[in-house]
């Protein structure tokens, strides 16, 4: 499902995926308000179109201002436990990891998922890209499912 709504002009790139944080103190008063705050809080989306011939827009919290683009929910890459790793079931993270230098950090501690929450897989993608995890956890690359925003 696309929703339009206002992003930070140096933001407004197709294809650029981003986890909506809500609304900034600085967002008060602004009469763009209800255009910028329309996406549902902690959910990862995706840029999908760029409104063509819309006006760049003065913003108190995006210093070169706010453009009109379209965006959809978009999927989670994130590491679960192996033995819950299968397209279709419903998992939670591992849970938090102290070891940001680890190539899988990103993927363990994902943008757009919380730890307790239980989110369906959508694909297997593999093996995560560390070699062994140093909390000794047996983890499986996947995709959840995009929530809908």
């Amino acid at each position: 499902m696309t929703t339009v709504t206002l992003i930070g002009t140096r933001l407004a790139d197709t294809g650029r995926e981003f986890v909506y944080q809500g609304e900034s103190p600085d967002c008060e008063g602004c009469p763009y308000r209800s255009q910028c705050l329309n996406l549902s809080e902690g959910t990862r989306y995706r840029v999908t179109g760029i409104r063509e011939n819309a006006q760049t827009l003065d913003c108190a919290v995006h210093d070169a201002g706010v453009r009109a683009v379209e965006v959809e929910p978009a999927p989670v890459p994130a590491n679960v436990p192996s033995r819950q790793a299968y397209a279709g079931s419903r998992v939670s993270l591992a849970g938090p990891c102290p070891h940001t230098e680890c190539p899988s950090h990103g993927y363990c501690v994902p943008d757009g998922a919380d730890f307790d929450d239980e989110r369906v897989i959508d694909q297997v993608l593999g093996e995560p890209p560390h070699d062994t995890c140093a909390l000794d956890r047996d983890l499986t690359l996947v995709e959840f499912r995009a929530e809908d925003g």
